[in-house]
């Protein structure tokens, strides 16, 4: 099979010009994939979708990105079936159509691989692909059809790929294989990609967009949902913008800059780069030896673990999710116990065996904001002033004799909603209300403004837009720069070298590697795959 890595051009008929709202404008006789005209989306007094125009040339990859609450995953939920726009027009191929459920989308040629995979783990990779597609009444001869099928689709976009695997035991590249391949079985000629790298390596990424190119080549339409703007500019061929539930820009990708593209779409100029100071790094505040980590099913999920981090600097933990970050944090932070290990915190030594309590790592300075905060670090139903104190609440500052002094905690959470410029700034609003990037900065503010010695952060920007990445960055370096020691967990690499004064890298429970944050993207990408040291050096 060949890839072809050079990016076609959009053939001119279907975007001739970009008019003065940026809206793609039809020209000519070629017919787009796609066409979306008026559409609009409420629910109750929120309105998702504004008269949403796009359009997309067939056999192109079209890119579609938007902060938090935009409004990008309401449209494609519109376009898959999943919600019913309350107006506007969809066209499919020139054509006028509904789709009242992903049944119908499927059947029109529509296929979207989700964020969050759809895929059954004991099955083998040939069930999950026929599932709900069996052929008729004679399994057999369906699923020996199914099989020949699969492996046309594989060889022909060279997704080779065991067909008797137990998904679950695949590594996560392969299992979007498995949810492409199933999109493709059933006829997809637009595929939709929600957030696909979110979990996948720098070389498992640059597979799947070979893949993706291999797609567009062959005709396919793909469309990208995506908040990373580095892959919207190596992969993509246009690009549309939607703010506030508008789309407000649709860009040629080689006529435009992240710069650009950012601006857009949080409404102001955002800075790219993080400013990153010379900070003179101090003793070490954090000390961890020996560490091991058992799950709730007794595998060892971290081994041996050692390092240190000091006064006045960032150490990042890159790697892929699942090889023993969570489970590393969750023991530093008293939240697990471990089963063997030593931490120095501030001076004074514990044994992680014995020790099992937040409360008590809080008390002796450290913060820690957790990796998923919906489920550890917030009560959704709890306001965004409840949230605010949630394991602090037993500081006096806040009782009145037996009682909750709910009145001094509505005031420290307005001074914390001005100071993180948490939006709405309201205090009695529930958390789950609160988009993702507010909701982080709703932790973060939390744990930063009690002044810990050593804050543990994890996946600090996951599912945040790109103006709350940007502040959020901007506190960390703020902690940097008092002299905290920082413990940084990202799946994201970009951010670990940009934060980070030394970034270790866990593959399988094991620190592999440690790095500057001047480590290329290939040599960090080696050692999370695990690569061993020495090999990834002679890259």
């Amino acid at each position: 099979m060949v890839y072809f890595e050079s990016r076609n051009e959009i053939d001119a008929q279907v975007i001739d010009l970009i008019d003065q709202k940026g809206r793609a404008t039809v020209a000519g006789s070629n017919v787009p994939a796609i066409e979306l005209i008026g559409v609009n989306k409420s629910f109750g007094p929120v309105h998702a979708n504004k008269d949403i125009d796009l359009v997309v040339g067939k056999g192109s990859i079209h890119g579609i990105i938007g902060e938090n609450g935009a409004g990008k995953s309401t449209l494609m939920s519109i376009l898959y079936g999943f919600y019913h726009a309350d107006s506007g027009t969809i066209k499919i191929d020139g054509k006028a159509t509904t789709i009242p459920d992903s049944k119908s989308a499927i059947s029109q040629g529509i296929g979207m691989v989700h964020q969050h995979f759809m895929l059954v783990d004991p099955f083998t990779v040939l069930e999950n692909v026929v599932l709900g597609a069996e052929g008729g009444a004679l399994l057999k001869d369906g699923v020996a059809n199914a099989r020949r099928e699969l492996k046309r689709l594989a060889d022909e976009y060279d997704m080779t790929i065991d067909p008797d695997a137990v998904v679950g035991e695949l590594p996560v590249g392969l299992q979007q294989r498995v949810e492409i391949l199933k999109a493709l079985y059933r006829g997809a000629d637009i595929l939709i990609l929600d957030e696909p790298t979110g979990v996948l390596t720098p070389s498992e990424a640059d597979h799947l967009f070979r893949i993706l190119r291999v797609l567009r080549d062959q005709g396919k339409t793909v469309l990208l949902i995506t908040h990373k703007l580095r892959e919207i500019m190596d992969v993509t061929d246009t690009v549309s913008v939607m703010r506030r539930g508008e789309m407000v820009a649709s860009r040629k990708t080689a006529q435009t800059s992240m710069e650009e593209l950012a601006e857009l779409m949080v409404g102001r100029s955002v800075l790219l780069e993080v400013s990153k100071p010379d900070v003179e790094v101090g003793k070490p505040l954090l000390k961890v030896e020996g560490l091991n980590v058992k799950d709730e099913r007794g595998v060892r999920r971290v081994k041996d673990v050692s390092f240190e981090v000091r006064a006045g600097e960032v150490l990042g933990i890159a790697g892929v999710s699942g090889n023993g970050q969570s489970e590393l944090m969750a023991a530093l932070a008293g939240i697990t116990r471990a089963e063997s290990g030593s931490m120095e915190l501030a001076g004074q030594k514990l044994d992680l065996s014995e020790v099992h309590d937040a409360a008590q790592m809080r008390d002796r300075g450290m913060s820690h904001v957790p990796e998923d905060r919906h489920r550890m670090g917030l009560v959704n139903k709890f306001s965004e002033a409840e949230n605010s104190i949630l394991g602090y609440h037993r500081e006096s500052k806040y009782s009145k004799g037996m009682f909750l002094d709910k009145d001094a905690i509505r005031k420290e959470a307005k001074e914390r909603i001005e100071k993180y410029d948490i939006r709405p700034p309201l205090t009695e609003m529930t958390a789950a209300k609160f988009s993702g990037g507010n909701q982080q900065k709703i932790v973060l503010a939390r744990e930063i403004e009690c002044n810990p010695d050593v804050l543990l952060i994890g996946q600090p920007t996951r599912g945040v837009d790109i103006g709350a990445i940007e502040y959020i960055h901007n506190r960390i370096m703020d902690m940097r720069a008092q002299g905290k020691a920082v413990l940084l967990v990202s799946v994201e690499l970009d951010e670990i070298r940009s934060l980070s004064d030394r970034i270790i890298v866990m593959f399988d429970g094991n620190v592999v590697g440690e790095r500057g944050p001047e480590a290329t993207e290939q040599d960090l990408g080696l050692l999370m795959a695990g690569v061993n040291q020495e090999a990834a050096e002679l890259v």
